[in-house]
């Protein structure tokens, strides 16, 4: 018998258009694989997850910049479709943003975790997250919130050079205007400029204290808080390369077990009332004390990384939560890898003892990796035509077990380089 009430479907939710969020695909195997009926609602043109044998059903996203009024009414129409409840799950702070905020109009069609509905805006905004951070007392880089472009030159000076200056909700930054969510700033002159650029990004800048990057000083932990407030499944991992390097995405990480920062999480989610799946990004700063970067309310991409002795990830967790089922005892497994193949290709040919999961490719799910070698083969060939200046043109199939070494950082787009996507 079934571990899981495969009676109910899970309906997947993102916005974004980043075809190569392979945090999808992850979602999409991990409760395919259960027996769990699974609905995309997300922009697969083009994107290898649309080839996965999980898929039971694709359907069309609210577009970008949705409302939440939008985004209501799109799964609306998916709930009709589906006809039964089925368990939600936003992947992406968009839609987690949404879905938190109109649980109760939601709930009728939909299981999702009952908490407090402004937490999930408190916590993916940035700016917010520095006031949460502050009242709890976790530690956090020193964050000023400029008021005029004058303040933001004299901020500049008062945290020092280099900083780090952030969109609060980088989400709602348009396309068309190069903005990028994280950038290094070197002077108070580059402040007070990219402060002046505040009304074409749709959120309030911030600035804060530079952590320099160092061998093994990110840290990131997911997990899901259940119906009780228990803190399950998940762990806490290392990034071991990141794309672009020094401040991207994770695109090969290692479970490692970090007690002091299971343990500032549920202190953490204790003190918000926070319910659901979470992902925390955090630096060791040179002191040694971890800095949180980044509250996700929603699963973050490697999340697969964290697959137990008993195949409980924390999607998993919360369909059976959700559904009233009982989660399995597990047992951690650290050592255990994940790689992103097309972000670091040579590290997916290496062998880790410990066992490690690649993001597209799977034996028995073969389509997606097929279709990765294939898509970012002309994707990184468009990339180097665009920047020759030329027409892109189709390349050849490609043949290697893997695709080829990814494009340089300043040719992928915002959704390619943003944390924990």
């Amino acid at each position: 018998m079934s571990l899981f009430d495969i009676r109910v479907p899970a309906v997947l939710l993102r916005i974004d258009r980043n075809p190569f969020h392979h945090g999808t695909l992850g979602a999409v195997r991990s409760l395919g694989r259960a027996g769990v009926e699974v609905h995309v609602v997300a922009d697969c043109d083009g994107s290898p997850v649309a080839a996965s044998r999980f898929v039971g059903r694709l359907h069309p996203p609210p577009p970008p910049g949705a409302s939440a009024d939008d985004i209501v009414h799109a799964l609306r129409q998916v709930a009709a479709r589906v006809a039964k409840p089925a368990v939600l799950i936003p992947l992406d702070d968009a839609s987690a943003l949404a879905v938190g905020a109109r649980r109760a109009e939601l709930a009728p069609s939909y299981l999702l975790p009952a908490m407090p509905e402004q937490v999930p805006a408190r916590v993916a905004d940035k700016a917010e997250l520095a006031h949460v951070c502050a009242a709890l007392n976790v530690p956090h880089p020193s964050t000023i919130v400029p008021e005029s472009a004058t303040d933001a030159a004299s901020a500049a000076w008062r945290l020092g050079l280099p900083l780090v200056a952030k969109w609060s909700r980088p989400w709602l930054l348009p396309a068309q205007t190069g903005l990028r969510s994280t950038v290094v700033l070197g002077s108070a002159r580059e402040a007070r400029e990219l402060y002046l650029r505040s009304g074409e990004a749709g959120s309030r800048l911030l600035l804060q204290a530079f952590l320099p990057p160092r061998a093994e000083s990110d840290w990131f932990l997911h997990g899901y808080v259940d119906r009780a407030g228990a803190l399950r499944a998940g762990g806490t991992g290392v990034k071991l390369l990141a794309w672009p390097r020094g401040a991207g995405l994770t695109a090969a990480g290692r479970w490692a077990a970090n007690p002091g920062l299971c343990a500032l999480a549920e202190r953490l989610v204790a003190e918000l009332g926070y319910r659901g799946v979470l992902d925390l990004d955090f630096r060791r700063g040179p002191s040694g004390r971890y800095h949180l970067l980044d509250f996700n309310p929603r699963p973050g991409a490697q999340f697969r990384l964290f697959a137990d002795s008993a195949g409980l990830d924390v999607v998993r967790a919360l369909h059976l939560d959700l559904t009233h089922r009982q989660l399995p005892a597990g047992k951690p497994l650290p050592g255990r890898a994940f790689v992103v193949e097309n972000y670091a290709p040579l590290t997916a040919l290496r062998r880790v003892p410990a066992g490690r999961e690649l993001a597209w490719h799977a034996a028995d799910d073969p389509g997606p990796g097929r279709a990765l070698r294939r898509l970012w083969t002309r994707h990184a060939a468009r990339r180097l035509w665009t920047r020759l200046g030329r027409t892109p043109q189709a390349p050849a199939p490609a043949r290697a077990r893997v695709p080829s070494p990814a494009p340089s950082p300043t040719d992928l787009s915002d959704d390619e380089k943003a944390s924990s996507c």
